[in-house]
C-alpha cells in the first residue's frame, strides 16, 4: 500500500495555486508522460491572447502551447515544426509565421493572440510582431490546457516525437488580444498586467511525469 502512494506522489503532484515568479518548468527528456496541466480561471473564449518564454535545443516538431476543446483538439495551439516558422492552428485550422530567428539554446519570449470576430491571429517573437493572418475559428469552451505535450485528444493522446524538452517560465492567458503596448511590456519584463485566464504569479496547475519546477536559470552573476 505505501509502494501503491508513493508512485501516485511520483506521477502526479497534487494541484495548487503557487506564485511562479523567478521561476521555470523543467522537462528533461523526450516522453509522453511528462506534462503540466493548467487550470483556466475562465473557460469560454472570443478572443485569447498567450504569452510564454522558452529555451530548447529540439529541432522537430514539438508543441509549445496546447488548448483542446471537445470540438476540436488543437482549438488553440501553438507550434514549433521543423521546417521554418511557427504555426498557429484554431479549430485545427492552421497558418505559418515563418521568417523567425529562432535559436537554440536561446531563452525566446513569444505571444500569440486571436480573435474570434475577426479570424486573424498574430505573434510575437522576442518583440518583433508578424503579419496578421486569417485563420478563422468560432468561440473556444471547455479548454483542457496543455504544456510539456501536443493534445490528439481532449485531455490526452500524447506522442513522445512531439513533446517539449527543454524549459518553459511566464505563462499568462488572457481572455482578449493585448495591445501592441501590454506585448511589449511581456518582451520587456516591465509591469505587465497578469493574464487574466492563467497568471504565472498565482498559477493553478498539476503536474505529471518527470517535470521540474526550478529556479529560473541566467547569466547576470557578478564576481
Amino acid at each position: 500500500m505505501e509502494c501503491v502512494l508513493l508512485l501516485l506522489m511520483v506521477t502526479a503532484c497534487a494541484a495548487i495555486t503557487q506564485d511562479l515568479s523567478g521561476k521555470m518548468f523543467t522537462f528533461p527528456q523526450e516522453t509522453n508522460t511528462a506534462y503540466v496541466k493548467l487550470t483556466p480561471k475562465i473557460v469560454d473564449f472570443g478572443a485569447i491572447t498567450v504569452c510564454l518564454r522558452t529555451i530548447t535545443d529540439l529541432n522537430r516538431n514539438y508543441a509549445l502551447f496546447s488548448l483542446s476543446a471537445t470540438s476540436s483538439h488543437n482549438a488553440f495551439l501553438i507550434f514549433k515544426p521543423t521546417t521554418d516558422g511557427i504555426k498557429i492552428y484554431v479549430h485545427d485550422q492552421a497558418e505559418t509565421f515563418g521568417g523567425e530567428d529562432y535559436k537554440v539554446n536561446t531563452w525566446h519570449s513569444i505571444c500569440s493572440t486571436w480573435d474570434s470576430v475577426t479570424g486573424v491571429a498574430q505573434l510575437w517573437l522576442d518583440n518583433k510582431p508578424f503579419i496578421r493572418k486569417y485563420v478563422g475559428g468560432a468561440r473556444i469552451t471547455m479548454p483542457s490546457i496543455i504544456i510539456g505535450q501536443e493534445q490528439d485528444s481532449h485531455g490526452g493522446g500524447f506522442d513522445k516525437t512531439q513533446s517539449f524538452v527543454g524549459m518553459m517560465s511566464d505563462v499568462h492567458m488572457w481572455d482578449y488580444t493585448l495591445s501592441t503596448c501590454e506585448i511589449q511590456k511581456y518582451m520587456l519584463d516591465r509591469n505587465l498586467t497578469p493574464g487574466n485566464v492563467l497568471n504565472w504569479k498565482a498559477l493553478d496547475y498539476k503536474t505529471y511525469g518527470r517535470v521540474l519546477t526550478e529556479q529560473k536559470t541566467t547569466c547576470s552573476c557578478t564576481e
